[in-house]
């Protein structure tokens, strides 16, 4: 344990940040699913509606370093094609 009290600082810092980010990265898988699930139910609507709200959420979190950018990058690409796929079929 940390003695200092520059360090003692430090650990609570860490502590509420640690509490954030988790919180933050638990909403942003929460968004992820419903994009999942509304492709996996496949209901254009709710899938194109949870895609317009998961993209944002996704590129902030990779501008501040939630996740990694190109982490971000990639699970935006997925999920889109994914609900693109989806649209496709449907206009078949």
């Amino acid at each position: 344990m940390a003695t200092h009290k520059s360090a003692l600082k430090r650990d609570r810092q860490n502590k509420e940040h640690r509490k954030s980010n988790v919180a933050a990265k638990s909403a942003l898988k929460t968004k992820i699913k419903a994009v999942v699930t509304g492709v996996e139910s496949k209901n254009k609507e709710n899938s194109l509606n949870a895609l317009k709200t998961v993209i944002p959420a996704l590129s902030k979190a990779g501008a501040k370093g939630l996740i990694h950018k190109k982490n971000a990058s990639r699970k935006i690409s997925r999920l889109t094609k994914k609900v693109m796929t989806l649209a496709k079929n449907e206009s078949r």
